[in-house]
Protein backbone atom coordinates (compact mmCIF):
# COMPACT_ATOMS: atom_id res chain seq x y z
CA UNK A 1 0.00 0.00 0.00
CA UNK A 2 1.30 3.73 -0.69
CA UNK A 3 1.34 7.02 1.32
CA UNK A 4 -0.82 9.31 -0.53
CA UNK A 5 -0.88 13.24 -0.65
CA UNK A 6 -4.10 14.67 -2.16
CA UNK A 7 -4.88 18.31 -2.40
CA UNK A 8 -7.76 19.63 -2.71
CA UNK A 9 -9.51 17.07 -0.26
CA UNK A 10 -11.73 19.22 1.77
CA UNK A 11 -15.05 18.22 -0.39
CA UNK A 12 -15.92 17.23 -3.66
CA UNK A 13 -13.69 14.53 -5.71
CA UNK A 14 -10.69 15.01 -3.66
CA UNK A 15 -12.43 14.31 -0.31
CA UNK A 16 -13.77 10.88 -2.14
CA UNK A 17 -10.35 10.16 -3.15
CA UNK A 18 -9.16 9.99 0.32
CA UNK A 19 -11.82 8.28 2.10
CA UNK A 20 -12.22 5.93 -0.68
CA UNK A 21 -7.89 5.48 -0.50
CA UNK A 22 -7.94 5.31 2.98
CA UNK A 23 -10.54 2.39 2.94
CA UNK A 24 -8.81 0.54 0.35
CA UNK A 25 -5.83 0.38 3.08
CA UNK A 26 -3.67 3.55 1.86
CA UNK A 27 -2.37 6.07 4.23
CA UNK A 28 -3.58 9.18 3.10
CA UNK A 29 -3.13 12.89 3.53
CA UNK A 30 -6.07 14.80 3.04
CA UNK A 31 -4.70 18.56 2.06
CA UNK A 32 -6.93 21.40 2.66
CA UNK A 33 -6.51 24.96 2.86
CA UNK A 34 -7.00 26.50 6.63
CA UNK A 35 -8.30 23.13 8.48
CA UNK A 36 -8.31 24.75 11.54
CA UNK A 37 -11.10 27.62 10.26
CA UNK A 38 -12.72 27.36 7.25
CA UNK A 39 -12.63 23.87 7.01
CA UNK A 40 -12.57 22.79 10.14
CA UNK A 41 -16.13 21.15 9.81
CA UNK A 42 -14.36 19.03 6.59
CA UNK A 43 -11.54 18.08 8.35
CA UNK A 44 -13.31 17.17 11.21
CA UNK A 45 -15.38 14.56 10.21
CA UNK A 46 -12.44 13.14 8.26
CA UNK A 47 -10.61 12.28 11.43
CA UNK A 48 -14.01 10.93 12.43
CA UNK A 49 -14.38 8.81 9.96
CA UNK A 50 -10.69 7.61 10.04
CA UNK A 51 -11.55 6.74 13.83
CA UNK A 52 -14.80 5.35 13.24
CA UNK A 53 -13.77 2.98 10.57
CA UNK A 54 -10.15 2.36 11.34
CA UNK A 55 -8.74 3.62 8.20
CA UNK A 56 -5.74 5.56 7.70
CA UNK A 57 -6.60 9.37 6.52
CA UNK A 58 -4.81 12.26 7.95
CA UNK A 59 -5.73 16.00 7.41
CA UNK A 60 -2.91 18.04 6.93
CA UNK A 61 -3.10 22.10 5.63
CA UNK A 62 -2.00 22.66 2.14
CA UNK A 63 -2.53 25.87 0.24
CA UNK A 64 -1.29 25.33 -3.55
CA UNK A 65 -1.13 29.19 -3.82
CA UNK A 66 1.71 29.26 -2.08
CA UNK A 67 4.85 27.05 -2.11
CA UNK A 68 6.20 27.39 1.40
CA UNK A 69 2.63 25.87 2.32
CA UNK A 70 3.30 22.97 -0.06
CA UNK A 71 6.73 22.67 1.06
CA UNK A 72 5.10 22.51 4.56
CA UNK A 73 2.95 19.72 3.95
CA UNK A 74 5.27 17.48 1.84
CA UNK A 75 7.80 17.67 4.90
CA UNK A 76 5.12 16.74 6.99
CA UNK A 77 4.35 13.85 5.24
CA UNK A 78 7.78 12.55 5.19
CA UNK A 79 7.90 13.48 8.67
CA UNK A 80 5.44 11.66 9.85
CA UNK A 81 4.97 8.71 7.65
CA UNK A 82 8.93 8.23 6.53
CA UNK A 83 8.07 8.08 3.05
CA UNK A 84 5.77 9.57 0.10
CA UNK A 85 4.61 7.53 -2.86
CA UNK A 86 1.79 9.01 -4.79
CA UNK A 87 1.18 12.96 -5.24
CA UNK A 88 -3.09 13.72 -6.78
CA UNK A 89 -3.45 17.14 -7.99
CA UNK A 90 -6.71 17.44 -7.55
CA UNK A 91 -7.69 21.04 -5.81
CA UNK A 92 -9.24 23.63 -8.29
CA UNK A 93 -12.01 25.65 -8.68
CA UNK A 94 -14.58 26.73 -11.14
CA UNK A 95 -15.54 30.10 -12.86
CA UNK A 96 -18.97 30.56 -14.85
CA UNK A 97 -19.36 33.36 -17.06
CA UNK A 98 -18.38 35.31 -20.53
CA UNK A 99 -14.99 35.48 -21.03
CA UNK A 100 -14.97 38.84 -21.55
CA UNK A 101 -16.34 40.05 -18.17
CA UNK A 102 -13.47 38.70 -16.49
CA UNK A 103 -10.26 40.99 -16.39
CA UNK A 104 -6.99 39.18 -17.04
CA UNK A 105 -5.97 39.47 -13.31
CA UNK A 106 -9.23 37.03 -12.37
CA UNK A 107 -8.03 34.84 -14.85
CA UNK A 108 -4.49 34.89 -13.81
CA UNK A 109 -5.73 33.95 -10.23
CA UNK A 110 -7.96 31.02 -11.73
CA UNK A 111 -4.21 29.48 -13.52
CA UNK A 112 -2.36 30.13 -10.27
CA UNK A 113 -4.72 27.91 -7.96
CA UNK A 114 -5.36 24.93 -11.14
CA UNK A 115 -2.47 25.14 -12.84
CA UNK A 116 0.59 26.95 -10.94
CA UNK A 117 -0.68 25.20 -7.37
CA UNK A 118 0.19 21.71 -9.55
CA UNK A 119 3.97 23.09 -10.22
CA UNK A 120 4.11 24.31 -6.83
CA UNK A 121 3.39 21.10 -5.09
CA UNK A 122 5.45 19.46 -7.79
CA UNK A 123 8.29 21.39 -6.90
CA UNK A 124 7.81 20.32 -2.98
CA UNK A 125 7.25 16.68 -4.13
CA UNK A 126 9.37 15.43 -6.64
CA UNK A 127 12.89 16.23 -4.64
CA UNK A 128 11.77 13.50 -2.56
CA UNK A 129 10.69 11.04 -5.69
CA UNK A 130 13.54 11.75 -7.79
CA UNK A 131 15.79 10.59 -5.08
CA UNK A 132 13.97 7.27 -4.48
CA UNK A 133 14.27 7.12 -8.11
CA UNK A 134 9.79 5.97 -7.99
CA UNK A 135 6.90 7.96 -7.61
CA UNK A 136 3.65 8.26 -9.01
CA UNK A 137 2.20 11.85 -9.97
CA UNK A 138 -1.48 11.45 -10.84
CA UNK A 139 -2.95 14.63 -11.75
CA UNK A 140 -7.23 15.45 -11.70
CA UNK A 141 -7.47 16.98 -15.15
CA UNK A 142 -10.70 17.36 -17.04
CA UNK A 143 -12.60 16.19 -20.16
CA UNK A 144 -12.70 20.28 -20.93
CA UNK A 145 -9.27 20.29 -22.37
CA UNK A 146 -11.28 18.23 -24.83
CA UNK A 147 -15.30 19.70 -24.86
CA UNK A 148 -14.38 23.19 -24.11
CA UNK A 149 -18.08 23.97 -23.09
CA UNK A 150 -19.27 27.08 -23.33
CA UNK A 151 -19.39 29.92 -20.85
CA UNK A 152 -16.65 28.15 -18.77
CA UNK A 153 -13.78 29.90 -20.57
CA UNK A 154 -11.35 30.58 -18.00
CA UNK A 155 -11.50 27.37 -16.60
CA UNK A 156 -10.89 25.68 -19.34
CA UNK A 157 -7.75 27.30 -20.31
CA UNK A 158 -6.51 27.05 -16.72
CA UNK A 159 -7.36 23.37 -17.12
CA UNK A 160 -6.30 22.88 -20.32
CA UNK A 161 -2.47 24.84 -19.18
CA UNK A 162 -2.59 22.14 -16.28
CA UNK A 163 -2.75 19.01 -18.68
CA UNK A 164 -0.17 20.13 -20.97
CA UNK A 165 1.75 21.04 -17.31
CA UNK A 166 1.23 17.76 -16.64
CA UNK A 167 1.93 15.75 -20.46
CA UNK A 168 5.04 17.90 -20.62
CA UNK A 169 6.63 17.53 -17.16
CA UNK A 170 6.09 13.76 -17.37
CA UNK A 171 8.96 13.42 -20.39
CA UNK A 172 11.40 14.59 -18.13
CA UNK A 173 10.29 12.59 -14.76
CA UNK A 174 9.17 9.89 -16.35
CA UNK A 175 13.33 9.48 -17.49
CA UNK A 176 14.05 9.69 -13.38
CA UNK A 177 11.28 6.71 -12.30
CA UNK A 178 8.17 8.88 -11.60
CA UNK A 179 5.35 7.72 -13.16
CA UNK A 180 2.42 9.91 -14.97
CA UNK A 181 -1.13 9.50 -14.94
CA UNK A 182 -3.82 11.73 -15.90
CA UNK A 183 -7.54 11.09 -14.98
CA UNK A 184 -10.22 13.19 -16.89
CA UNK A 185 -13.31 13.75 -15.12
CA UNK A 186 -16.53 14.10 -17.18
CA UNK A 187 -19.14 16.82 -16.29
CA UNK A 188 -20.60 15.83 -12.58
CA UNK A 189 -23.70 18.07 -12.07
CA UNK A 190 -24.02 16.60 -8.62
CA UNK A 191 -21.75 15.35 -5.73
CA UNK A 192 -19.66 18.27 -5.88
CA UNK A 193 -19.43 21.85 -4.66
CA UNK A 194 -17.62 22.40 -8.24
CA UNK A 195 -21.00 24.32 -9.14
CA UNK A 196 -22.63 25.69 -6.49
CA UNK A 197 -19.08 27.33 -5.36
CA UNK A 198 -18.48 28.87 -8.90
CA UNK A 199 -17.04 32.12 -9.25
CA UNK A 200 -18.54 34.98 -11.31
CA UNK A 201 -16.37 37.63 -12.89
CA UNK A 202 -16.82 40.60 -11.04
CA UNK A 203 -17.39 42.53 -14.04
CA UNK A 204 -17.38 46.18 -12.30
CA UNK A 205 -17.53 47.51 -16.64
CA UNK A 206 -21.06 45.81 -16.95
CA UNK A 207 -19.67 44.03 -19.98
CA UNK A 208 -22.00 41.06 -19.54
CA UNK A 209 -24.77 43.38 -20.03
CA UNK A 210 -23.88 42.95 -23.81
CA UNK A 211 -24.60 39.58 -23.73
CA UNK A 212 -27.72 39.23 -22.15
CA UNK A 213 -29.35 37.33 -24.68
CA UNK A 214 -27.23 34.88 -24.32
CA UNK A 215 -28.36 34.53 -20.48
CA UNK A 216 -30.85 31.98 -21.00
CA UNK A 217 -28.18 29.44 -22.13
CA UNK A 218 -26.01 30.22 -19.13
CA UNK A 219 -29.08 29.66 -17.01
CA UNK A 220 -29.79 25.78 -18.41
CA UNK A 221 -25.85 25.03 -18.76
CA UNK A 222 -26.46 22.67 -15.97
CA UNK A 223 -29.63 21.49 -17.60
CA UNK A 224 -28.06 20.69 -20.91
CA UNK A 225 -25.04 19.05 -19.28
CA UNK A 226 -27.32 16.55 -17.20
CA UNK A 227 -29.24 15.77 -20.88
CA UNK A 228 -26.09 14.47 -22.22
CA UNK A 229 -26.18 11.84 -20.21
CA UNK A 230 -27.14 8.15 -20.88
CA UNK A 231 -30.71 7.46 -19.50
CA UNK A 232 -30.31 5.90 -16.33
CA UNK A 233 -26.58 6.55 -15.67
CA UNK A 234 -25.84 7.47 -12.33
CA UNK A 235 -23.42 10.11 -13.10
CA UNK A 236 -21.71 10.62 -9.51
CA UNK A 237 -18.24 11.65 -8.96
CA UNK A 238 -17.53 8.86 -6.32
CA UNK A 239 -16.42 6.94 -9.40
CA UNK A 240 -13.95 9.19 -10.05
CA UNK A 241 -12.37 7.79 -6.19
CA UNK A 242 -13.31 4.44 -7.47
CA UNK A 243 -11.42 4.51 -10.82
CA UNK A 244 -8.21 6.60 -9.08
CA UNK A 245 -8.38 3.30 -6.65
CA UNK A 246 -8.34 0.79 -9.19
CA UNK A 247 -5.39 2.55 -11.00
CA UNK A 248 -3.18 2.98 -8.00
CA UNK A 249 -3.80 -0.77 -7.62
CA UNK A 250 -2.08 -1.78 -10.61
CA UNK A 251 1.59 -2.29 -10.84
CA UNK A 252 3.75 0.41 -11.02
CA UNK A 253 4.94 1.11 -14.20
CA UNK A 254 1.83 -0.66 -15.56
CA UNK A 255 -0.71 2.04 -14.73
CA UNK A 256 -2.57 4.38 -18.00
CA UNK A 257 -1.16 7.83 -18.76
CA UNK A 258 -4.76 8.79 -19.00
CA UNK A 259 -8.33 7.51 -17.69
CA UNK A 260 -11.75 9.40 -18.38
CA UNK A 261 -14.40 8.90 -16.26
CA UNK A 262 -17.26 10.31 -18.41
CA UNK A 263 -21.34 10.09 -18.55
CA UNK A 264 -21.63 12.50 -21.70
CA UNK A 265 -20.84 10.69 -24.57
CA UNK A 266 -18.32 13.05 -25.63
CA UNK A 267 -15.62 9.90 -26.91
CA UNK A 268 -12.81 11.52 -25.75
CA UNK A 269 -11.15 8.39 -25.80
CA UNK A 270 -10.98 8.57 -29.08
CA UNK A 271 -9.75 12.36 -29.27
CA UNK A 272 -6.89 11.37 -26.90
CA UNK A 273 -5.74 8.53 -28.70
CA UNK A 274 -5.40 11.14 -31.72
CA UNK A 275 -3.81 13.51 -29.83
CA UNK A 276 -0.86 11.18 -28.77
CA UNK A 277 -0.14 9.01 -31.58
CA UNK A 278 0.38 12.76 -33.06
CA UNK A 279 2.41 13.81 -30.32
CA UNK A 280 4.11 10.35 -29.90
CA UNK A 281 5.14 10.22 -33.88
CA UNK A 282 6.20 14.27 -33.49
CA UNK A 283 9.09 13.29 -30.47
CA UNK A 284 9.83 10.06 -32.05
CA UNK A 285 11.01 11.76 -35.12
CA UNK A 286 12.84 14.51 -33.16
CA UNK A 287 14.48 11.31 -31.83
CA UNK A 288 13.41 11.48 -28.39
CA UNK A 289 11.26 8.43 -28.35
CA UNK A 290 12.80 7.41 -25.04
CA UNK A 291 10.36 10.35 -23.25
CA UNK A 292 7.23 8.85 -24.37
CA UNK A 293 8.63 5.50 -21.93
CA UNK A 294 8.78 5.14 -18.11
CA UNK A 295 12.49 4.36 -17.14
CA UNK A 296 13.16 2.18 -13.99
CA UNK A 297 17.01 4.09 -12.53
CA UNK A 298 19.29 1.32 -11.98
CA UNK A 299 19.48 2.11 -8.06
CA UNK A 300 16.57 3.57 -6.75
CA UNK A 301 17.24 4.85 -3.01
CA UNK A 302 14.15 3.04 -0.75
CA UNK A 303 13.75 5.61 1.90
CA UNK A 304 13.08 4.86 5.39
CA UNK A 305 9.39 3.75 6.60
CA UNK A 306 8.81 4.10 10.37
CA UNK A 307 7.56 0.69 11.59
CA UNK A 308 4.50 2.72 13.25
CA UNK A 309 3.15 5.62 11.70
Amino acid sequence: MSVVLVTGAATGIGNLTAVTLARAGHTVYATMRDPAGRNAGHADRLAQLGADEHIDVRVVELDVSSQASAGRAVDTVLTDAGDLDVVIHNAGHLTVGYVESFTAEEIAHLIDVNTLGVQRVNRAALPHLRTRGQGTLLYVGSTTSITTPPFLGPYVVSKAAMDYLAVTTAYEVGQLGVETVIVMPGAFTHGTEHFPNASRPADTDGIAAAYRSLDPLVARNEEATSSLFTPGADADPQAVAEEITRILALPYGQRPFRAVVDFTNSDVETANQTVYDARADFVRRMGFGQLLDLATPATPVTPRRPTAV
